[in-house]
């Protein structure tokens, strides 16, 4: 059960035993309270909504504490106006607790309640109700039916055990069968074998190409030397040469 009431400018929602801090109200601490305006009662699916207020709901409290909030710093400033204010502000609450969240129906009950209990003679206010010890009943039927049930015979455990056996018997060959119609694959030392020998080619391939470059360039180096040798004929015949021309 619950309400919306308004105080302050503010709307809250508020239930029994609640405590609440509003904008300021006056009144010194213990002192009863009433909120007039309630915008909205919900007791369960009884809900009403005030258009815009409720008359026949009323929600009651007492004030807690009267109270200042922290200090909130107010500073204003203009630049190169040479203007500056500073100010300090704390801001008043009241905490409320509420008591009770009323009906129209529950008030006429209470009152009612109250005239009876007034019309009543003073004698038997005073005299205390006697309460009748009641027996118990359950304790009569849980003997009744211990009585009607029949003790239980040793043969007719164990024809009650031999009937559940042959379940759980039925139930194991089928996980038996279910395992025999999914073969497990073997993995042998041969397969596994063949298999590294297959990948192995891969990195051959590869290696090959390098050894390949650099024949290729033991191989090309060699046509220096022969270079070298055809320019030391050429030279050693430009010598023979200019020595028989000397010689004649």
């Amino acid at each position: 059960m619950y309400a919306v009431v308004k105080s302050g400018g503010k709307q809250y929602k508020v239930e029994e035993g609640q405590l609440l801090r509003l904008e300021k109200l006056a009144g010194d601490v213990g002192k009863s309270v009433k909120f007039d305006h309630v915008l909205m009662f919900a007791d369960g699916e009884d809900i009403q909504i005030g258009q815009p207020v409720l008359d026949n709901v009323s929600v009651e409290g007492h004030i807690v504490e009267q109270g200042k909030a922290k200090k909130i710093i107010v500073f204003k400033y203009k630049k190169r106006k040479r203007y500056r204010r500073k100010k300090g502000h704390r801001q008043q609450y009241t905490a409320v607790l509420i008591d009770s969240i009323k009906t129209k129906a529950a008030r006429v009950r209470k009152k009612t309640e109250s005239e009876a209990e007034a019309k009543k003679p003073e004698a038997e206010k005073a005299e205390p109700k006697k309460v009748e010890a009641k027996k118990p009943e359950a304790k009569k039927t849980e003997v009744k039916e211990a009585k009607a049930k029949k003790p239980v015979t040793k043969k007719e455990e164990a024809k009650d055990v031999e009937a559940k056996k042959p379940e759980a018997k039925k139930v194991a060959p089928k996980k038996a069968e279910a395992k025999k119609a999914e073969p497990v694959k073997k993995v042998t030392k041969k397969a596994v074998a063949k298999e590294t020998v297959a990948k192995k080619p891969e990195a051959k391939t590869e290696k090959p190409k390098e050894a390949d470059k650099k024949v290729e360039t033991k191989r090309a180096a060699p046509k220096k030397t022969e270079t070298k040798k055809t320019a030391a004929k050429k030279s050693e015949t430009k010598k023979a040469d200019a020595k028989k021309e000397d010689k004649a």
